[in-house]
C-alpha cells in the first residue's frame, strides 16, 4: 500500500497517524482492545490485513494487548529499533508498513514469545464477522 502522507493522514485519526505512521505509541491500558476477549481476528488499522487470532492472545499485564504468534497469512516485518536508549525489535505490517509495537522474547506461552502492540493500530472483528 503505496499512499502519501496526505493520504494517510485523510484515512487516519490524529493518534492513529501519530503511531501507525510515526512509529509513535500509545498510553499503556488506552486501549479498549486491551481487555477485548471475544473469539475473533485482529487486523491492521492501516489496510485491513489480518495480524492477529484471538487464540493468540493473552494478558502480560503491560497495559497493550498482546499476542505469543501472529496469524499465519500476517506476514509482519521485523526490525531492529535501536531508539530511546534501547535495543528492541519493531513490527510492522508487511502489507502497509505501519508501526504495530514491539515483539520480545519472554512471553509466557510455549512460543516464548510477546507481541505488544498498540491497539490504535488494530481493528477488532468478531468471529461471526472475520470471515467476511
Amino acid at each position: 500500500m503505496n499512499l502519501s502522507d496526505d493520504e494517510w493522514r485523510a484515512r487516519l485519526t490524529h493518534e492513529e497517524h501519530r503511531v501507525l505512521r510515526e512509529s509513535g505509541t500509545e498510553r499503556p491500558h488506552s486501549s479498549p482492545l486491551n481487555a477485548e476477549w471475544r473469539h475473533g481476528a485482529y487486523h491492521c488499522k492501516g489496510c485491513g490485513v489480518k495480524l492477529f487470532e484471538s487464540a493468540s492472545k493473552f494478558d502480560a499485564g503491560c497495559g497493550w494487548p498482546s499476542f505469543d504468534r501472529e496469524a499465519s497469512s500476517a506476514q509482519i516485518k521485523q526490525i531492529l529499533d535501536r531508539t530511546h536508549g534501547m535495543v528492541r525489535v519493531e513490527v510492522q505490517c508487511s502489507s502497509c508498513e505501519s508501526h504495530l509495537g514491539h515483539v520480545f522474547p519472554d512471553g509466557p506461552t510455549e512460543t516464548g514469545t510477546r507481541y505488544c502492540i498498540n491497539g490504535v493500530c488494530l481493528t477488532f472483528r468478531p468471529e461471526e464477522a472475520s470471515a467476511q
